[in-house]
């Protein structure tokens, strides 16, 4: 059988980097989102939270590539009518993007998705993957370009970072056949790293001072929500920060190298990578006002 696969999050750092590569493998793919580009005749419109959209997402699909919108965190309400479709539809594979450390943490989103996914006995992958580079070029970055700082609550508790399009390609390579089904892996990068020495790391390749100054919890919720971030977001933000505060983020594992053949990316070389996201030039594109 010819595989179909669908994309969820396709705009996403993950998604499009994804869906890149699976093109580039001659994949039959599709990418979805919530506003497709009105030029390519592989995007379908697509929403959690609008059941009208999933089943024309899910015609001729064999397997799925699913991925939380930060935005949604009522599991039952916004995701499990998705994986009803999803459970009708057949499916060979859904390749799940989770949290690491999910199995002991439920308290987060991902945690009910796993178990969602379960109890439809659907034939499943779980990336269990440490927190995103790709974090600190996105979120973060205002902070970083317009501050100088790393502001977040997480101690000087290691963090297992992992480089989005490392996930990508693990994802591409669990999606290819049946061998993955069932299985959990644990992506990590090459290093656990306090956000002290990611600020260190930034100043070098960045060539000005980045400092980390270490948040209250209560202070960077309340912060969090000032800047309009949405309730839901900040609590699963502050409570994913909290786990590194404790000393329980920083696990490394061989998964990621394994899966790929290759060792994964180091934070400085990712930092190299994306050195626009927090260059402070007023003219560089997407550039912020400071407040």
């Amino acid at each position: 059988m010819i595989d179909r696969i669908l994309v969820t999050g396709a705009t996403g750092n993950i998604g499009s980097a994804l869906v890149r590569l699976l093109r580039l493998e001659g994949v039959d793919t599709v990418a979805a989102s919530r506003r497709p580009a009105s030029d390519s005749h592989a995007a379908v419109r697509f929403s959690f939270t609008d059941p009208a959209t999933h089943a024309p997402a899910l015609e001729g699909v064999t397997r799925v590539f699913l991925v939380r919108p930060p935005e949604l965190s009522h599991v039952e309400r916004d995701i499990e009518p998705f994986l009803d479709a999803a459970a009708k539809a057949g499916l060979r594979q859904v390749v799940f993007l989770s949290l690491q450390g999910v199995e002991r943490n439920p308290f987060v989103p991902h945690h009910a998705i796993e178990r969602a996914l379960r109890e439809r006995s659907m034939p499943s992958t779980m990336l269990r993957a440490g927190f995103f580079m790709q974090n600190l070029s996105t979120t973060h970055a205002r902070d970083i370009r317009e501050r100088g700082e790393i502001y977040l609550p997480a101690g000087m508790g290691r963090t297992a970072f992992i480089d989005g399009r490392d996930i990508a390609a693990v994802a591409q390579v669990t999606l290819r056949g049946d061998i993955h089904v069932g299985a959990e892996y644990e992506l990590t990068g090459p290093q656990a790293l306090t956000y002290a020495e990611i600020a260190a790391t930034l100043s070098r390749v960045l060539g000005r001072a980045i400092t980390y100054r270490p948040a209250s919890v209560p202070g960077f919720f309340v912060r969090s929500i000032r800047h309009g971030t949405p309730w839901a977001f900040a609590g699963v933000m502050t409570a994913l920060y909290t786990v590194a505060r404790l000393g329980k983020a920083g696990r490394l594992t061989d998964d990621t190298a394994r899966l790929l053949g290759r060792t994964p990316v180091p934070f400085e070389q990712f930092a190299a990578d994306h050195r626009e996201a927090w260059q402070t030039s007023p003219d560089r594109p997407g550039a912020s006002r400071a407040d």
